[in-house]
C-alpha cells in the first residue's frame, strides 16, 4: 500500500483523511515514500488498474471496521449545515483546518513545483493535476501531454448548444449561461447511453471517466464563447489547437494573447480546481450524481451551487467592496484610514468579504501562492498593494473583534486582483473560470464515486420536535 504526504516537501506521511484508516492498529506503521508511475499515457487503463485495487481496500476495510463509530452528531451540526459533520467519502483531496487542501496528499506549493508545466512556463498544468487526483500518481510529461491532446479533440460544441448560447439574452448572468449550456451537452452523454442500453454496473465509472474528459474538454470552449458574446460583441473563439495545453486554447479562445496571462490561469485552474467534497459544489455534483445523473447533468448541479454568493460568487463580493473603499477613501489609503472603514463594514452587519472560511484556521494556501505570483509579476500594481495592505489590517480586527475562527484570507480575497490586472474587468464572469476549474476536482471525485459503487445519497432528516424528543428536552 502506498500513501501521500500531506504537506512540506521531504517529509512523508499519513494524510489526515487516511489515518482513521488505522485505527485499532495500535498506532501508524512507517509509511513508504510513493514513487512517480510507470510512463504510460493511456490514463484510463492506468485508472483501470489503481480502480481495482482500491476497491479491494475499500472491500477490506468495510468488512473489518464497518460498525466502527468515528464521531458524534451535536444539535448545533444539525442546525448549522452539517458543518464538519464527517459523513462523506473523498478520495482526491482533504481540507487540513492547519495545513490546508491537500490533492492526493500533496500540498500546493508541492504540486506546483513537481506538476509538469508548458515549454517555457513555469505554473503547473491543470491537466497534470487531473492525472494526479484521479490516480493519485505525479504524472510525467508525456502522460500530461497526452490529456492535452485528448481534451483539444474533444472541444468542440454540439451545433445545438453553439445556437443556444447565441441566442441567450444578454442580461443573464454568466454563469445561467454556462450550467445551462453544461446541461445542454448531455445529448452527448455516454454514461446515459451505456445505462439505457443496460450495461454492467461494474462499468459504470468507465462511462463516466469517458463522459467526463469530453466535458472538460467542452467547458472552455463554452466559458469562452459566453464571454465573447457579452464582451466582445460576439467574435469568433477561433479553432482549437491540438498542440496547445487546455490552459492555452482558453486564454485564446478568450482573446488573451499575453503568456503571462495564460501562465495565470494554468496557475488559477490548478488551484482552484478542488477542496474536498463538503464545499457547496462539489457535495452537489456528488449529491446528482448519487442518482446515476449523467456527469453533464451532475456538473450542471454543482455550478448552480458555485454561482451563489456564499461560494463561487465571492470573489466578485471581494472587488466590490475594494472598489467602494477606493472611492469612498481615495487612491493612498492611510491603515488608520483603513481600519475605519473595516470597523464601518462589520458595524454595520457586513462581513469583510475574502476574509474565513468553513473550515481552514491559516491562511489559505491559494491566497499564498497567488501572492506569490503578484510579488512576481505585478508588484506595482496599486490595486494589488491595497489588498496586500487590507491583508496586514484585517486579521488583528477580526481577531479582537473575538467572534471570528479564522480572521485569515481566503482564495477570494485575491484572484480578482490579478484578473483585473490582465484586463479582465468583467467581474461577474469570475465565477466561470471558477467553474471551468472546478470540474477537474468533481469530475475525478465522480469517477471514483462510480468505480467505489456509492449509493444514491440520503440522510435523515428531523423536525425539531423530533430532536427535542431525542435529546430529551421535552
Amino acid at each position: 500500500m502506498k500513501y501521500n504526504s500531506v504537506s512540506h516537501i521531504g517529509r512523508r506521511v499519513v494524510p489526515l483523511m487516511d489515518r482513521f484508516l488505522f485505527e485499532g492498529y495500535g498506532g501508524l506503521a512507517a509509511v513508504p515514500v510513493r514513487h512517480i508511475s510507470a510512463d504510460s499515457t493511456d490514463l484510463k487503463g492506468v485508472l483501470a488498474k489503481k480502480i481495482s485495487e482500491h476497491q479491494k481496500r475499500v472491500k477490506e476495510f468495510r468488512s473489518a471496521y464497518g460498525p466502527k463509530v468515528i464521531g458524534e452528531i451535536t444539535v448545533d451540526q444539525v442546525y448549522g449545515g452539517m458543518r464538519g459533520l464527517k459523513s462523506l467519502v473523498t478520495e482526491t483531496s482533504y481540507l487540513d483546518p492547519d495545513e490546508g487542501i491537500a490533492f492526493r496528499g500533496y500540498s500546493i506549493p508541492e504540486i506546483r513545483k513537481a506538476l509538469p508545466s508548458a515549454a517555457g512556463g513555469e505554473e503547473p498544468l491543470p491537466e497534470g493535476l487531473y492525472w494526479l487526483l484521479l490516480t493519485g500518481d505525479l504524472p510525467s510529461e508525456a502522460q500530461v501531454k497526452a490529456v492535452s491532446k485528448i481534451l483539444a479533440s474533444h472541444a468542440d460544441l454540439p451545433s445545438h448548444v453553439v445556437t443556444m448560447l447565441n441566442n441567450f439574452p444578454s442580461n443573464l448572468h454568466p454563469m445561467s449561461q454556462f450550467s445551462a449550456a453544461v446541461t445542454a451537452c448531455n445529448t452527448e452523454s455516454l454514461f446515459a447511453k451505456a445505462y439505457t442500453d443496460g450495461v454492467n454496473k461494474a462499468t459504470y465509472w468507465e462511462h463516466t471517466f469517458d463522459d467526463s474528459l469530453r466535458l472538460i474538454a467542452k467547458l472552455p470552449t463554452i466559458a469562452a464563447t459566453i464571454y465573447r458574446n457579452l464582451y466582445r460583441d460576439g467574435s469568433s473563439i477561433g479553432a482549437i489547437d491540438t498542440n496547445k495545453d487546455w490552459s492555452a486554447n482558453f486564454t485564446s479562445m478568450l482573446g488573451y494573447n499575453d503568456p503571462k496571462f495564460t501562465e495565470l490561469m494554468r496557475l488559477y485552474l490548478t488551484i482552484h480546481s478542488d477542496h474536498e467534497g463538503g464545499n457547496v459544489s462539489a457535495h452537489a455534483t456528488h449529491l446528482v450524481g448519487s442518482a446515476l445523473s449523467d456527469p453533464y447533468l451532475s456538473f450542471a448541479a454543482g455550478m448552480n451551487g458555485l454561482a451563489g454568493p456564499l461560494h463561487g460568487l465571492a470573489n466578485q463580493e471581494v472587488l466590490l467592496w475594494v472598489t467602494k473603499l477606493q472611492k469612498e477613501l481615495g487612491g493612498e489609503v492611510s491603515d488608520d484610514k483603513l481600519k475605519d472603514f473595516v470597523w464601518k463594514t462589520l458595524k454595520s452587519g457586513q462581513v469583510v468579504p475574502g476574509y474565513g472560511h468553513a473550515v481552514l484556521r491559516k491562511t489559505d494556501p491559494r491566497y499564498i501562492v497567488q501572492r506569490e505570483f503578484s510579488l512576481k509579476h505585478l508588484p506595482d500594481y496599486p490595486l494589488f498593494k491595497l489588498v496586500s495592505q487590507i491583508f496586514k489590517v484585517v486579521p488583528p480586527i477580526l481577531l479582537e473583534l473575538g467572534k471570528v475562527k479564522n480572521p485569515w484570507p481566503n482564495v477570494d480575497a485575491h484572484s480578482g486582483v490579478i484578473l483585473q490586472y490582465f484586463g479582465m474587468k468583467e467581474m461577474s464572469y469570475y465565477t466561470v473560470l471558477f467553474g471551468v476549474s472546478r470540474a477537474l476536482g468533481v469530475m475525478s471525485s465522480l469517477i471514483w464515486d462510480r468505480a467505489l459503487g456509492l449509493p444514491i445519497e440520503r440522510p435523515k432528516s428531523m423536525t425539531t420536535e423530533g430532536l427535542q424528543k431525542l435529546v430529551g428536552a421535552t
